[in-house]
Protein backbone atom coordinates (compact mmCIF):
# COMPACT_ATOMS: atom_id res chain seq x y z
CA UNK A 1 0.00 0.00 0.00
CA UNK A 2 1.37 3.03 -1.27
CA UNK A 3 2.24 5.73 1.94
CA UNK A 4 1.11 9.06 0.89
CA UNK A 5 3.13 12.15 1.83
CA UNK A 6 1.60 15.53 2.09
CA UNK A 7 4.60 18.40 1.47
CA UNK A 8 3.73 21.27 3.64
CA UNK A 9 4.69 24.70 5.08
CA UNK A 10 2.16 27.17 5.65
CA UNK A 11 4.88 29.94 4.67
CA UNK A 12 5.61 30.25 0.69
CA UNK A 13 9.15 30.82 -0.87
CA UNK A 14 10.43 28.02 0.88
CA UNK A 15 10.89 25.31 -1.78
CA UNK A 16 7.66 23.43 -0.74
CA UNK A 17 6.92 22.83 -4.82
CA UNK A 18 10.62 22.75 -6.27
CA UNK A 19 10.80 19.36 -3.34
CA UNK A 20 7.63 17.98 -4.19
CA UNK A 21 8.32 17.72 -7.59
CA UNK A 22 12.28 17.02 -7.59
CA UNK A 23 11.70 14.31 -5.11
CA UNK A 24 9.10 12.84 -6.76
CA UNK A 25 10.62 12.61 -10.20
CA UNK A 26 13.55 11.84 -8.83
CA UNK A 27 11.83 8.73 -6.65
CA UNK A 28 10.04 7.72 -10.36
CA UNK A 29 13.71 7.71 -11.84
CA UNK A 30 14.65 4.95 -8.32
CA UNK A 31 11.91 2.48 -9.90
CA UNK A 32 9.43 3.75 -7.45
CA UNK A 33 5.79 4.05 -8.79
CA UNK A 34 4.92 7.41 -7.76
CA UNK A 35 1.85 10.21 -7.57
CA UNK A 36 2.00 13.73 -7.71
CA UNK A 37 -0.78 15.80 -6.36
CA UNK A 38 -0.63 19.42 -7.19
CA UNK A 39 -3.10 20.80 -4.59
CA UNK A 40 -1.58 24.04 -5.10
CA UNK A 41 -4.14 26.64 -7.40
CA UNK A 42 -0.58 28.31 -8.75
CA UNK A 43 -0.58 24.65 -10.21
CA UNK A 44 3.51 24.94 -10.71
CA UNK A 45 4.15 21.58 -9.98
CA UNK A 46 2.28 20.78 -12.53
CA UNK A 47 3.87 22.78 -14.54
CA UNK A 48 7.45 22.72 -13.34
CA UNK A 49 7.02 18.94 -14.84
CA UNK A 50 5.69 20.37 -18.45
CA UNK A 51 2.28 19.76 -17.97
CA UNK A 52 -1.29 21.16 -18.01
CA UNK A 53 -4.03 20.60 -16.11
CA UNK A 54 -6.13 20.71 -18.74
CA UNK A 55 -10.45 20.17 -19.38
CA UNK A 56 -9.72 17.34 -15.86
CA UNK A 57 -7.91 17.98 -13.02
CA UNK A 58 -7.69 16.80 -9.09
CA UNK A 59 -10.53 20.41 -9.13
CA UNK A 60 -12.79 17.72 -10.63
CA UNK A 61 -11.99 15.01 -8.53
CA UNK A 62 -12.39 16.81 -5.49
CA UNK A 63 -16.03 18.02 -6.39
CA UNK A 64 -17.41 15.14 -7.62
CA UNK A 65 -17.16 16.23 -11.60
CA UNK A 66 -15.20 13.21 -12.52
CA UNK A 67 -13.67 10.36 -11.30
CA UNK A 68 -9.87 10.74 -10.39
CA UNK A 69 -8.68 8.18 -12.74
CA UNK A 70 -10.03 10.35 -15.36
CA UNK A 71 -7.89 12.94 -13.70
CA UNK A 72 -4.32 11.93 -13.70
CA UNK A 73 -1.92 12.57 -16.21
CA UNK A 74 1.01 10.29 -17.50
CA UNK A 75 4.39 12.25 -17.03
CA UNK A 76 7.33 12.41 -19.77
CA UNK A 77 9.06 11.17 -16.05
CA UNK A 78 10.03 7.32 -15.45
CA UNK A 79 7.93 6.07 -13.00
CA UNK A 80 5.98 9.38 -11.85
CA UNK A 81 2.40 10.03 -12.44
CA UNK A 82 0.45 13.63 -11.87
CA UNK A 83 -2.78 14.92 -10.83
CA UNK A 84 -2.59 17.92 -12.03
CA UNK A 85 -3.66 21.37 -10.69
CA UNK A 86 -4.59 25.10 -11.99
CA UNK A 87 -6.33 28.43 -11.11
CA UNK A 88 -9.79 26.28 -10.21
CA UNK A 89 -8.53 25.43 -7.28
CA UNK A 90 -9.16 28.29 -5.84
CA UNK A 91 -12.22 28.01 -6.01
CA UNK A 92 -12.25 25.18 -4.55
CA UNK A 93 -11.48 26.79 -1.05
CA UNK A 94 -15.15 28.15 -1.28
CA UNK A 95 -17.26 25.03 -2.51
CA UNK A 96 -15.89 22.60 -0.47
CA UNK A 97 -17.29 24.32 2.90
CA UNK A 98 -20.87 23.06 2.27
CA UNK A 99 -20.02 19.75 0.92
CA UNK A 100 -20.60 16.82 3.23
CA UNK A 101 -17.33 15.15 4.44
CA UNK A 102 -15.41 18.13 3.43
CA UNK A 103 -12.27 17.36 5.28
CA UNK A 104 -12.20 13.81 3.80
CA UNK A 105 -12.84 14.37 0.29
CA UNK A 106 -8.69 13.71 -0.73
CA UNK A 107 -8.76 11.00 1.69
CA UNK A 108 -11.48 9.31 -0.03
CA UNK A 109 -9.92 9.49 -3.60
CA UNK A 110 -6.26 8.78 -2.84
CA UNK A 111 -7.51 5.60 -0.58
CA UNK A 112 -9.13 4.15 -3.81
CA UNK A 113 -5.36 4.26 -6.00
CA UNK A 114 -2.85 4.29 -3.40
CA UNK A 115 -2.31 0.14 -4.00
CA UNK A 116 -0.92 1.36 -7.53
CA UNK A 117 1.59 3.64 -5.84
CA UNK A 118 4.88 3.10 -3.90
CA UNK A 119 4.45 6.56 -2.69
CA UNK A 120 1.97 9.32 -3.26
CA UNK A 121 3.16 13.27 -2.42
CA UNK A 122 1.07 16.16 -2.39
CA UNK A 123 2.46 19.48 -2.84
CA UNK A 124 0.27 21.62 -0.19
CA UNK A 125 -0.96 25.43 -1.07
CA UNK A 126 1.26 27.95 1.27
CA UNK A 127 -1.78 28.63 3.36
CA UNK A 128 -4.23 26.99 6.22
CA UNK A 129 -7.51 26.05 4.03
CA UNK A 130 -9.52 23.18 3.58
CA UNK A 131 -7.39 21.81 0.75
CA UNK A 132 -4.18 21.59 2.94
CA UNK A 133 -6.37 19.97 5.56
CA UNK A 134 -7.69 17.69 3.24
CA UNK A 135 -3.90 17.09 2.42
CA UNK A 136 -3.15 17.17 6.14
CA UNK A 137 -6.33 14.65 6.43
CA UNK A 138 -5.31 12.06 3.81
CA UNK A 139 -1.01 11.76 4.83
CA UNK A 140 0.45 9.13 6.32
CA UNK A 141 2.99 11.91 7.29
CA UNK A 142 4.58 15.46 6.51
CA UNK A 143 7.42 16.60 4.59
CA UNK A 144 8.51 19.96 5.81
CA UNK A 145 10.83 22.12 4.04
CA UNK A 146 12.11 25.30 5.75
CA UNK A 147 14.16 28.16 4.34
CA UNK A 148 17.44 28.98 6.35
CA UNK A 149 16.24 32.32 7.40
CA UNK A 150 15.07 33.68 10.81
CA UNK A 151 11.44 34.04 9.89
CA UNK A 152 11.40 30.46 9.04
CA UNK A 153 11.57 29.50 12.55
CA UNK A 154 8.27 31.40 12.69
CA UNK A 155 6.32 29.55 10.30
CA UNK A 156 7.42 26.07 11.32
CA UNK A 157 5.90 26.57 14.49
CA UNK A 158 2.32 27.52 13.28
CA UNK A 159 2.54 24.20 11.34
CA UNK A 160 3.62 21.92 13.78
CA UNK A 161 0.82 23.64 15.85
CA UNK A 162 -1.62 22.78 12.97
CA UNK A 163 -0.46 19.21 12.34
CA UNK A 164 -1.30 19.09 16.10
CA UNK A 165 -5.00 19.93 15.65
CA UNK A 166 -5.51 18.20 12.33
CA UNK A 167 -4.05 15.19 14.79
CA UNK A 168 -6.60 15.69 17.10
CA UNK A 169 -9.65 16.40 14.90
CA UNK A 170 -9.03 14.43 11.66
CA UNK A 171 -6.00 12.24 11.40
CA UNK A 172 -4.47 11.31 14.78
CA UNK A 173 -2.10 8.71 13.00
CA UNK A 174 -0.45 11.81 11.12
CA UNK A 175 3.61 11.53 11.65
CA UNK A 176 6.22 14.07 10.61
CA UNK A 177 7.96 12.66 7.87
CA UNK A 178 10.80 14.92 7.80
CA UNK A 179 12.21 18.54 8.13
CA UNK A 180 14.25 19.67 5.07
CA UNK A 181 16.39 22.57 5.60
CA UNK A 182 16.33 24.44 2.23
CA UNK A 183 17.94 27.08 0.21
CA UNK A 184 21.29 26.91 2.89
CA UNK A 185 24.27 29.26 2.34
CA UNK A 186 26.91 27.96 4.19
CA UNK A 187 28.79 31.35 3.90
CA UNK A 188 25.71 33.27 6.34
CA UNK A 189 25.59 33.13 9.51
CA UNK A 190 21.96 33.18 9.58
CA UNK A 191 21.92 30.31 7.44
CA UNK A 192 24.01 28.30 9.76
CA UNK A 193 22.27 29.13 12.58
CA UNK A 194 19.00 28.49 11.57
CA UNK A 195 19.86 25.27 10.83
CA UNK A 196 21.52 24.40 14.01
CA UNK A 197 18.59 25.90 16.03
CA UNK A 198 16.07 23.52 13.85
CA UNK A 199 18.60 20.47 14.42
CA UNK A 200 18.44 21.33 18.38
CA UNK A 201 14.43 21.28 18.56
CA UNK A 202 13.44 18.59 16.35
CA UNK A 203 16.12 15.88 16.94
CA UNK A 204 16.36 13.14 14.43
CA UNK A 205 13.66 14.65 12.37
CA UNK A 206 15.83 16.88 10.63
CA UNK A 207 17.44 15.27 7.06
CA UNK A 208 21.25 15.28 7.14
CA UNK A 209 20.97 16.46 3.19
CA UNK A 210 20.57 20.22 3.09
CA UNK A 211 19.41 22.16 -0.43
CA UNK A 212 21.56 25.02 -1.52
CA UNK A 213 20.72 28.22 -3.32
CA UNK A 214 21.14 27.44 -7.02
CA UNK A 215 20.33 29.00 -9.98
CA UNK A 216 19.82 25.60 -11.78
CA UNK A 217 17.34 24.86 -9.77
CA UNK A 218 15.02 28.25 -10.40
CA UNK A 219 15.86 27.67 -13.89
CA UNK A 220 14.33 24.17 -14.31
CA UNK A 221 10.55 24.85 -13.81
CA UNK A 222 10.78 27.28 -17.02
CA UNK A 223 11.93 24.81 -18.79
CA UNK A 224 9.24 21.71 -17.52
CA UNK A 225 12.32 19.54 -16.48
CA UNK A 226 13.36 18.17 -13.27
CA UNK A 227 16.55 19.36 -11.98
CA UNK A 228 18.17 15.59 -12.35
CA UNK A 229 17.29 15.82 -15.91
CA UNK A 230 17.98 19.94 -16.11
CA UNK A 231 21.44 19.68 -15.26
CA UNK A 232 22.40 16.44 -13.57
CA UNK A 233 25.71 17.33 -12.37
CA UNK A 234 24.33 20.49 -10.55
CA UNK A 235 24.16 21.28 -7.16
CA UNK A 236 21.06 21.37 -6.48
CA UNK A 237 20.77 17.83 -8.10
CA UNK A 238 23.17 16.29 -6.44
CA UNK A 239 21.53 17.20 -3.33
CA UNK A 240 18.06 15.87 -4.28
CA UNK A 241 19.69 12.71 -5.05
CA UNK A 242 20.68 12.23 -1.77
CA UNK A 243 16.82 13.28 -0.55
CA UNK A 244 15.51 10.71 -2.34
CA UNK A 245 17.94 8.14 -1.26
CA UNK A 246 17.65 9.21 2.73
CA UNK A 247 13.83 9.03 2.01
CA UNK A 248 13.81 5.94 0.85
CA UNK A 249 15.94 4.43 3.45
CA UNK A 250 14.37 6.19 6.27
CA UNK A 251 10.65 4.38 4.84
CA UNK A 252 12.70 0.86 4.29
CA UNK A 253 13.31 0.80 0.83
CA UNK A 254 16.85 -0.31 -0.91
CA UNK A 255 18.09 1.77 -3.62
CA UNK A 256 18.03 0.07 -7.08
CA UNK A 257 22.48 -1.02 -7.77
CA UNK A 258 22.35 0.06 -11.05
CA UNK A 259 20.78 3.96 -9.98
CA UNK A 260 22.86 4.19 -6.68
CA UNK A 261 25.16 6.96 -7.01
CA UNK A 262 24.47 7.67 -10.63
CA UNK A 263 23.24 11.10 -12.20
CA UNK A 264 19.81 9.74 -14.10
CA UNK A 265 20.41 10.77 -17.56
CA UNK A 266 18.52 12.98 -20.19
CA UNK A 267 17.24 10.19 -21.71
CA UNK A 268 15.04 9.03 -19.04
CA UNK A 269 12.24 11.25 -20.59
CA UNK A 270 9.97 9.27 -22.19
CA UNK A 271 10.19 9.74 -25.85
Amino acid sequence: MGKIVAVANQKGGVGKTTTATNLSALLGSLRQRVLLVDLDPQGNATSGLGLRAGDRSIYEALLDQAPLSECLTASPWEGLTVAPGDIRLAGAEVELVNLPQREHRLRRLLSAVREAYDFILIDCPPSLGLLTINALSAADSVLIPIQCEYYALEGLSSLVSTIRRVQGSFNPSLAVEGILLTMMDGRTNLSTQVAEQVKAHFRGQVYGVTIPRSVRLGEAPSHGEPIHVYDPRSAGALAYRVLAAEFLTRNGKRIPKDAAGKAPKPSTRKK
